[in-house]
């Protein structure tokens, strides 16, 4: 009997029309080949949406003003309940009152009052310490597979001049953070309005960092998801816990993710790119390359038999990365291997 009821209810949401809220601002495309997004819609936060079909991991929902107003959008971009934090939550459980109401106050004015008290003190508004953290994760993407997931991102988009000219990117490790350690070190003297823009991903709403100009153009080749502003969110939660300014952890950054991909290692990848490796094999390449324990470092993260990143724990107090990962300490790795996805989707 509760196998039937569970039946009934699954059949209910894959087929009715309900509403379902966004989780985040994804997209919303024509097909379910996501290659066409008439108008250029995306996911408002402040509002459900009319799902009208499930189907390969994406839902079909109905967009008001749209033209066509049936679009395809990912199911991790919605949620059959609001989450709490997202405009349209706060919407449905304010509270009346019959007290006289005090003057609310916006994200947008918290942002600006923020701003301009960083601007008034830019350097003690992130950090008060000229020491960088002892221990450290440094995070690589494997952009391929990252797009093969998050087709709707900006630094996903593949045009003509991509399909006939390759990108660093296509075949080697790029930058997703630099994370001092434990995990919940996060957010390390930053205004509350900061915090509360990176949670909701606006990422575009924090203010831009002083990066010199070599830094910067570094950055933007060696971190596709710069394009998403994806490093103003890595320095306003995990930057800001390293120690020092911007600058210096972002040169630090791309020192670390350079080393790796002219290594052994990084060369290892390269050359196999669509085909399956393990984890003990990398593991072992890493000893021969930067000295023995130095594999017990790194760990791998997986989705859909494919190798998404590639994860090392890292000391400090030097620049080498041998040297670091030496003093880092050692990590269990969930996935055993996977694929080394090539460019472009596959479907």
């Amino acid at each position: 009997m509760r196998f039937f009821f569970l039946t009934l209810l699954l059949t209910f949401v894959a087929t009715a029309s309900m509403d379902i809220y966004p989780k985040k601002e994804c997209e919303l495309f024509n097909n379910l080949k996501h290659t066409k997004n008439r108008g250029h819609e995306v996911l408002k936060l402040d509002r459900p949406y009319e799902m009208l079909k499930h189907h390969k991991e994406q839902y079909l929902v109905k967009v008001e003003g749209a033209t066509p107003p049936q679009r395809w959008v990912d199911d991790d971009c919605l949620s059959l309940r609001p989450l709490r934090g997202t405009p349209v939550y706060e919407k449905m459980h304010a509270t009346p009152t019959q007290s006289t109401p005090k003057k609310s106050v916006t994200i947008d004015e918290e942002l600006a009052l923020a701003d301009k008290h960083m601007a008034q003190k830019p350097q003690k508004s992130y950090t008060k310490s000229k020491v960088t953290s002892k221990q450290n994760l440094l995070a690589l993407s494997w952009h391929n597979a990252f797009c093969e997931t998050h087709r709707y991102k900006k630094e996903c988009k593949r045009g003509l001049r991509d399909l006939l000219k390759k990108k660093k990117s296509d075949t080697q490790f790029v930058l997703h953070g630099l994370w001092p350690q434990p995990r919940n070190r996060v957010y390390c003297n930053v205004d509350r309005a900061f915090i509360e823009a990176d949670k909701r991903k606006r990422w575009r709403d924090i203010p831009c960092l002083a990066l010199d100009d070599d830094v910067e153009t570094k950055l933007e080749k060696i971190m596709p998801g710069f394009a998403s502003d994806l490093h103003k969110h890595e320095w306003v939660k995990h930057g800001t816990c390293y120690g020092i300014d911007a600058n210096r952890y972002y040169a630090d950054a791309i020192s670390l993710v350079e080393q790796v991909n002219v290594s052994v290692l990084g060369q290892y990848f390269t050359q196999h790119i669509g085909k399956y490796v393990t984890l003990k094999e990398l593991r072992n390449i890493a000893n021969r390359t930067f000295g023995k324990g130095a594999g017990d470092r790194l760990t791998l993260q997986c989705k859909k038999g494919m190798i998404t990143e590639l994860w090392l724990q890292l000391g400090s107090g030097s620049s080498d990365l041998g040297t670091l990962l030496k003093r880092g300490k050692k990590s269990y790795s969930r996935c055993k291997g996977g694929r080394i996805d090539k460019a472009g989707f596959s479907r």
